[in-house]
């Protein structure tokens, strides 16, 4: 399926990696949405920079963020300084290494892919404190023309984001675009399964900018 030639393509791609921008920090408002205007506890799994902590911690009690990297939590440690008390990170391998619950929020932005997927959703379930929301925005293996075609959507749409985000300029890439990254292995209609038969109800739909997103509501009164 060829929707670009490939010399358009890489064109794009030289001209992206001079205009670099954060696809994930796009979808931060609408993660916020999805979200109670307060709440309790928080756990932003693979936290990086600590850019959604910090968003977090405007609504929350108590925010913690974890990573596996103990580079990216130093650098977010200096990035929050002490603007916020109820914000801690720590060094942590998910899903094994999950601080205890319960949650009445958990967030996991470009990390599921590196993860076990069943495993990992497992775990957050049992994280999750009853009424408690999960937020996920992934990544998934194209594989459908649905699939492709978004895909191939995002490749302009991501280069005219970039030109509008730096006025033209070229730019470093951000600090929260530094984490070691992969391909994703199971596709949407897989993650879908796993999802829906792990947490009931679980709302995911296909997101341009090579995303998805899944969310669910633990059973249960907040």
């Amino acid at each position: 399926m060829k929707i670009l030639t490939p010399r358009v393509l890489q064109a794009l791609e030289r001209f992206n990696a001079a205009h670099p921008w954060d696809h994930n920090a796009h979808y931060h408002p609408w993660l916020l949405r999805q979200l109670p205007r307060r709440f309790g506890r928080a756990l932003d799994v693979g936290c990086g920079s600590g850019d959604l902590v910090r968003l977090l911690a405007g609504r929350a009690d108590e925010v913690e963020g974890i990573d596996s990297d103990p580079g990216i939590v130093a650098r977010a440690r200096e990035s929050t300084g002490d603007r916020y008390s109820h914000v801690t990170f720590s060094v942590a391998d998910a899903p094994d290494g999950l601080p205890p619950g319960p949650y009445d929020v958990i967030t996991c932005v470009a990390v599921l892919h590196h993860l076990p997927l069943a495993e990992t959703l497992t775990r957050f379930r049992q994280q999750l404190a009853p009424g408690g929301t999960l937020v996920v925005v992934g990544l998934a293996r194209e594989e459908t023309f649905v699939d492709f075609l978004l895909g191939y959507a995002s490749v302009p749409l991501n280069a005219a984001t970039g030109w509008v985000k730096h006025r033209g300029r070229t730019a470093p890439r951000p600090a929260s675009m530094t984490a070691v990254t992969r391909p994703a292995d199971a596709t949407f209609a897989e993650i879908g399964r796993e999802a829906r038969s792990l947490l009931p109800g679980a709302r995911l739909r296909r997101r341009l900018l090579w995303r998805y997103t899944l969310v669910w509501a633990a059973p249960g009164a907040r």
